[in-house]
């Protein structure tokens, strides 16, 4: 395991936060649960039909004796949250027929434990769609204080690179905000540098990546980089944070120095923002493939409560390490 994720254990196992796991008919997700408690990383919280969750568990060879299962339809918070769902979106035109039917989906009643403190993060997206895990931390979570964007982040863990923190480096927004204008790209930048500070630990110096560095072509696309940078300095000047620079006067200190003189990110950053999804999407990938990196995420910042999206595609190990993300990520609401 690289240190990164055992320093994210580490934190996650003295924090011991309540984190739930509504597909819980996945034979994956059981498996994971039952994982995350064999480590001590979170209290682990199963949501849906007691028979089906206990029917996943025997046939996958799952011991969830560890874990708390919930089902929506029994619990006694069911109409509590009905309630509470439906003076949240009534303006909306949610009915309160619409409510009571939502709020049996085990999605839509994870988010409302975490909302009303039962829960301190959730981890979906096995079996739903990143649309699906996100609609209902919108709808009931809302952003975080200061913040009007959901964006996400990648961690990026590169074998024998001497970039970023040895190889270690945050990419953003790889997999949620398609084209942010500047406003939202400069707060792209904020959000990522204080994970790589509160979840990783280490101090983040930001680049805000671009085809120019510092007026070497002019175009709108630069434009709305610099002007993100500008903003986003304006907002946090304790951040290190410079742009617009290149990937190699970003990364690479002698190129950094000779195209960016002076800057304080030039040829050391260690969270590398990307104009838009295409880029930062693509980048990653490549990335990941070329140079054999492991990639976490996309992990969802801005939130108010940490929630989190898996790949459909993911194995029991990839849910282990998202919820322990969650329950570190949980520590700095």
């Amino acid at each position: 395991m690289p240190n990164v994720m055992e320093t994210i254990f580490a934190k996650a196992k003295a924090a011991q936060k309540r984190i739930t796991l509504p597909e819980a008919d996945d034979p994956r997700t059981v498996i994971a649960a039952q994982k995350i408690v064999e480590l001590g990383l979170a209290q682990v919280i199963l949501i849906g039909s007691e028979e089906k969750i206990s029917e996943t568990a025997r046939k996958a060879g799952a011991d969830i004796r560890g874990c708390t299962v919930v089902s929506p339809a029994q619990s006694s918070w069911y109409e509590p949250f009905v309630q509470q769902f439906y003076e949240l979106r009534k303006q909306k035109g949610l009915s309160l027929e619409k409510a009571k039917e939502t709020m049996l989906d085990p999605l839509y009643f994870g988010c409302m434990m975490v909302h009303n403190n039962y829960a301190d993060g959730q981890v979906s997206g096995a079996t739903h769609s990143t649309a699906d895990t996100v609609r209902p931390a919108l709808q009931i979570l809302k952003t975080a204080p200061g913040y009007k964007l959901v964006s996400s982040f990648f961690v990026m863990i590169v074998p024998d690179c001497p970039y970023g923190e040895n190889g270690v480096l945050v990419f953003a927004d790889c997999g949620l905000v398609i084209n942010p204008n500047a406003e939202e790209l400069a707060e792209i930048a904020i959000q990522s540098a204080m994970n790589m500070k509160g979840l990783l630990g280490m101090e983040p110096r930001v680049a805000m990546l671009c085809f120019s560095t510092k007026g070497s072509a002019s175009d709108p696309l630069a434009d709305k980089v610099i002007e993100a940078t500008r903003i986003a300095k304006e907002r946090r000047p304790d951040i290190l944070l410079d742009g617009e620079l290149q990937g190699d006067a970003a990364l690479v200190d002698w190129i950094g120095q000779k195209k960016s003189p002076g800057s304080p990110v030039a040829g050391k950053a260690n969270v590398l923002i990307f104009p838009d999804l295409n880029v930062g999407n693509i980048c990653y990938k490549l990335t990941e493939r070329l140079a054999k990196a492991d990639a976490y995420g996309p992990v969802l910042q801005g939130l108010r409560k940490p929630v989190n999206d898996l790949s459909r595609g993911c194995n029991a190990e990839d849910i282990v390490n998202v919820a322990a993300i969650t329950a570190v990520q949980a520590i700095q609401d």
